[in-house]
Order: C-alpha cells, then sequence, then structure tokens
C-alpha cells in the first residue's frame, strides 16, 4: 500500500533528525534567544533539505547524486566554513535586554541558513539509501507515486521532530537574563565553531 511508503519515511525522516548536532544546537539557541518561530523555521529548513537528499536517494537521480559525492568535499568544506563563522558570530555575540522575536526577513535567513548547512553534508544520501535498504524500502522503478509518499513522510517525519524540540525549548524562552543569554551563546557558539573544526579535520586539510 502507498500508505505504508508515507508511513516508512515518516518514521526514518523523524529517526535522523533526532541525533543532536550542529543544526539541533542551532534550533535550540534561536528558539531561546529569539522564540518558537525563529526555531521552528530553522528545522523546517533542515527538513526540506532531508527531503531533497530523501528525494534523491529515492527517486534514484544518479546524475544529482553523482553530481554531490564529486564535490562533496567542497561542499562539505564550505559547510565547516560556515559553521566556524556561524560559531565565532554566536560566540562573540551581545545579549539584547530583551530576547526578541525574529522578523520576517529573520525568518527567512533562519531557513536558508539551516537548508544551506544540511545541504552542505551530501554524505546524506548515503544514509538515506543504507536506512531504506535496511527498513525493507523497496522503490520500484517507474513507480513515483509510492516515491513521492516516501519522501514526503520523510520530509513530515524531520519535521515532526523539529516541532516537538522546539516546542520543549520554547518553553524556556523568556526565562533567561541576560548573563544566562551571553552563557549559552559562548557555549553554543563554541560548540558549533567545534563542528566546524571537525569537519576539517575529517577532510584531513587542518594544518600539522
Amino acid at each position: 500500500m502507498v500508505i505504508d511508503y508515507f508511513i516508512k519515511g515518516l518514521i526514518i525522516g523523524f529517526s535522523l533528525a533526532i541525533p543532536v548536532g550542529p543544526i539541533g544546537l542551532l534550533l535550540i539557541r534561536r528558539t531561546l534567544t529569539r522564540g518558537r518561530m525563529s526555531g521552528l523555521v530553522s528545522g523546517i529548513g533542515a527538513a526540506t533539505a532531508d527531503g531533497l537528499y530523501g528525494a534523491v536517494a529515492g527517486f534514484g537521480l544518479t546524475l544529482l547524486s553523482n553530481f554531490l559525492f564529486k564535490h562533496s568535499v567542497v561542499l562539505r568544506l564550505m559547510g565547516g566554513v560556515f559553521l566556524c563563522y556561524l560559531g565565532s558570530r554566536i560566540f562573540l555575540s551581545k545579549p539584547r535586554e530583551k530576547a526578541t522575536k525574529g522578523s520576517e526577513e529573520g525568518l527567512v535567513g533562519d531557513y536558508i541558513s539551516t537548508l544551506f548547512l544540511t545541504l552542505t553534508n551530501p554524505l546524506t544520501i548515503l544514509s538515506f539509501a543504507a536506512i531504506f535498504a535496511a527498513s525493507g524500502v523497496v522503490v520500484v522503478p517507474g513507480e513515483y507515486y509510492g516515491t513521492a509518499m516516501l519522501v514526503l513522510g520523510v520530509f513530515s517525519g524531520s519535521s515532526l521532530w523539529w516541532i516537538i524540540l522546539s516546542g520543549l525549548v520554547s518553553f524556556f524562552h523568556g526565562k533567561l537574563d541576560t548573563d544566562g543569554i551571553l552563557v549559552l551563546n559562548k557555549i553554543s557558539g563554541a560548540l558549533i565553531a567545534t563542528f566546524g573544526v571537525m569537519i576539517f579535520v575529517s577532510l584531513q586539510i587542518w594544518p600539522q
């Protein structure tokens, strides 16, 4: 049944989104300092990227996947540079007297930044392909509707996790004073920059 594709995609998308990484840290900080909507939009950006990579794995878009893998080093390097920049910017930022909600322009930036960060890791395609196989998901060539439901499930599952996480974290929004936000900026900024450095190390381009 086609609904089975959606349910399996939902479970896969939710499971892959749970591990806390730079995107999770970014969402938590944005939710605490800017409000739930900022964190939620950031999560939807990551879910969109998961859906796109799920589509590449599900539909077997060979040319696109080959291009992404061929340029995976460059893409990951771009992601590492952006994480270091973002982490240092957060680390050095000074909290306002009162946390504010993101403007419409700010929400667009929140979405694009997490979409970009998630897309800079093309190895995600391998994760989806491996999990599809391990979960018994068989994508039949020409059965585009079933595959589309699978991809929709991946996006929905990933989005569901970010909705839950931003909702839980939002309870603490507005409860941090200026000193608390400053500490949050230092910790989250340092951790996000560390993820960027780890990408450089994994690519073996870090100076010896």
